[in-house]
Parts: structure tokens; C-alpha cells; sequence
């Protein structure tokens, strides 16, 4: 019995409390909408807190209040995941509310919401390159920023983000065994991040995309790509003599220089031709 009291007294708490909020909304006491916005807002229920901003917002415009209203109807939207919306709730108040105790952190969470908005490497990078750059903005903006390390991290991951997603982009051509657009994709991958941590990979798919091609090729245009493979060749081993791809790489070598009719058998381990 005492068991059905408790839930009871529950039940009617809960309709008190929502009925309390309802009447909240309705009301013309927007210092009181104020209050309980912060109130609902502190309590972490950001749902009911941005009803309270999003209706307040236009009363409080032009006034002293202006900016911590709009701020935190950003939060409100950073809170609850929505990062495209709060993105533009912080990128316009940071270009409003300039001098506003909150431009420094605003003009951060425009970065930081681009940032959380990045997708996986394989899917389009826009995002990735408007964090790179809105968080290199505010570095220059702030730069003694306590969170300049913080923004230096993220530039970074947002980078190798980017390499990654050149490399699977250069490689999807060699999969497809289009040899020669291959070769292209792969060599301005390495032009746009010559520091790229797939580097090792890349030179040894350039090289097998020269030998694939000149392997598939019609005679007259072979010698030129046999060429053209003994020299990708020459530059992988020079920068990567240990490569796990080596036993490989020196197979397409000795079959390239066969087809050119070149004497391999003075060299040793073809270290010899690098001279």
C-alpha cells in the first residue's frame, strides 16, 4: 500500500512539474524566462532550456543581455548534438558580439563544431578543411588562448585526416586497375603531403602502376614504360632500401630490365644501379 502511495505522490509531482513549465512557456515574464532558462540550462535539461531562449531571444535583443541570451542559445544547440546549428549561432554571434566576454570561446566552438561535424576519411572532407581552418583563424585571432594546444591537436588529427583520405582516394584507382589515372592520383597525393605517413605505400603503388601499364601495354608504347618503371624503381629502394616491398619491387625490376634487354647479372641486390 505504501508502495502505491509512493508512486502516486511521484505521478503527481511529475504533472505539477510540467504543468509548472507549461504555464512558464505561456507567460509574458521574460526576466522570469531568463532565470529558469539558465536554471533548466544548469540542471543539463537542455531541451526545455532552449524553448525558454529560442522565445526570449527577440525580447531581449539591443539590450545587456543580448549576448549571454544568444551565446547560450548556442550551447543549448551544442549541448543537444546539433552542431550545424549551433555552428551558425556561434559564427554569427562572434561576428555580432565582438567584444562580448564569450567571443573568444564562440569564435572556438564554431571551429570545434566543424570539427565534431568531420566525417570518417572515406567520405567528403569539407568539414575537415573549414575546422582546419576556422581553429587556425582563432589561433591567430587568440593567441595566447589556454586552449591553443588543445586547437594545435585538432589541427593535426584534421590533417592526417586529410592525408588518409588522399591516399584511399589515389589507391581506389589502382584497385580499379586504371593504371595511368593511378599513377596521376597517386603522385599528387604525395605533392599535396610529401610528409604523408602512407608515403612508403605510395612510391611502391607508383612503381607497380608503371609496371602494370607498361606490362599491359601495346609493344610500341612499352619501352617507354618499362623505362619509366626502372626509374620509380631506382627512387623507391633509394628512400626505402628495407621496404617490406622490397622482394617485390626487385622482381618488377628484373622483369622490366628483361623487356628492355638490359644485362642485370653484375648487380647485387640492383643496389648497383642506383649509382
Amino acid at each position: 500500500m505504501k508502495k502505491n502511495w509512493f508512486w502516486f505522490i511521484l505521478a503527481v509531482l511529475v504533472l505539477l512539474n510540467c504543468g509548472g513549465y507549461e504555464k512558464l512557456l505561456k507567460s509574458s515574464d521574460f526576466n522570469l524566462k531568463y532565470e529558469k532558462a539558465f536554471y533548466y540550462y544548469n540542471k543539463g535539461d537542455y531541451t526545455k532550456a532552449l524553448a525558454l531562449f529560442d522565445q526570449i531571444a527577440p525580447s531581449f535583443r539591443g539590450t545587456t543581455r543580448a549576448d549571454s541570451v544568444y551565446f547560450y542559445q548556442a550551447m543549448v544547440n551544442f549541448k543537444l548534438s546539433d552542431y550545424i546549428l549551433a555552428g551558425h549561432y556561434f559564427k554569427t554571434f562572434a561576428s555580432t558580439y565582438g567584444n562580448s566576454e564569450f567571443a573568444e570561446e564562440a569564435t572556438f566552438y564554431v571551429a570545434y563544431c566543424y570539427y565534431l561535424s568531420s566525417p570518417r576519411p572515406e567520405l567528403d572532407q569539407t568539414d575537415t578543411y573549414n575546422a582546419i581552418q576556422a581553429l587556425r583563424l582563432f589561433l591567430i585571432k587568440y593567441p595566447d588562448s589556454k586552449r591553443r594546444d588543445e586547437c594545435a591537436k585538432m589541427i593535426n588529427e584534421m590533417r592526417d585526416k586529410l592525408v588518409e583520405k588522399s591516399y584511399i582516394s589515389a589507391k581506389l584507382y589502382f584497385d580499379l586497375q586504371d593504371y595511368k589515372a593511378s599513377i596521376v592520383a597517386l603522385n599528387n597525393s604525395l605533392n599535396d603531403y610529401p610528409e604523408s605517413k602512407y608515403r612508403e605505400d605510395i612510391l611502391y603503388l607508383i612503381l607497380r602502376s608503371n609496371y602494370m601499364l607498361a606490362s599491359n601495354s601495346i609493344a610500341v608504347k612499352q619501352k617507354e614504360r618499362y623505362q619509366a618503371t626502372l626509374d620509380e624503381y631506382y627512387s623507391f629502394i633509394s628512400e626505402f632500401p628495407d621496404s617490406k616491398f622490397r622482394k617485390d619491387a626487385d622482381k618488377m625490376y628484373s622483369d622490366a630490365a628483361k623487356a628492355l634487354n638490359i644485362d642485370t647479372s653484375n648487380t647485387t641486390n640492383n643496389d648497383s644501379n642506383l649509382n
